[in-house]
């Protein structure tokens, strides 16, 4: 999907997130704290748009950082910090090439709401060895990820081509997201995506 074309004419149904997507991904954020004390660390949101899930996990204690390559997402973003009133820091720059947009490292909990699936081989490959290299050895990777068929705007990937993305990583569990574009895109889109838990192994 050409995501700056995209939020260039105001076209970004992924923020109109449904009631049972929203419960799923609370459940996750909850499940990844479970045990601990805040504040919980360092987490990555990759591809941040405009900021939704990154500002829930600074609401629950997380040191969140959010990467995105589209200046418009990012004003969204910036906007939505503002209004929550949280601490979440932004950058501009590419998943694949998380060093070099200075991140930092050192990242407890990565978290992809729709990045991975729409990149090409060798751009999953770097985003997996940069998530290693930023990562903290005892990260969680959260990967939504729409399956590998022939439909519209996304490209898609099978659990196969994730674990070949991350090599040292485990997968640990693969959830049903439970979200519903509207009504339109449901149907030409068929949703079908799963949550993947990714640990270092």
């Amino acid at each position: 999907m050409n995501w700056r074309f995209a939020y260039s004419i105001g076209f970004h149904p992924w923020e109109d997130t449904d009631l049972p997507f929203a419960r799923k991904i609370s459940e996750l954020f909850d499940r990844e704290k479970k045990g601990r004390e805040p504040p919980y660390g360092l987490a990555l949101d990759l591809g941040t748009g405009s900021g939704i899930w990154g500002i829930e996990l600074a609401k629950r204690g997380w040191q969140v950082t959010g990467i995105d390559i589209v200046d418009k997402a990012l004003q969204r973003a910036r906007d939505r910090v503002q209004k929550a009133g949280v601490d979440m820091r932004l950058v501009r720059g590419d998943v694949t090439a998380l060093r070099a947009a200075g991140i930092g490292s050192g990242f407890r909990l990565v978290l992809d709401t729709g990045t991975f699936h729409d990149l090409n081989s060798a751009q999953r490959e770097a985003m997996g060895r940069e998530v290693g290299a930023v990562a903290a050895p005892d990260a969680t990777v959260l990967l939504l990820v729409w399956p590998k068929r022939r439909r519209p705007l996304i490209r898609g990937a099978s659990r196969r081509e994730v674990e070949a993305a991350f090599p040292g990583w485990k997968v640990t569990d693969v959830e049903a997201s439970h979200f519903h574009p509207p009504k339109i895109l449901e149907l030409l889109l068929k949703p079908d995506e799963h949550w993947y838990r990714l640990r270092r192994e």
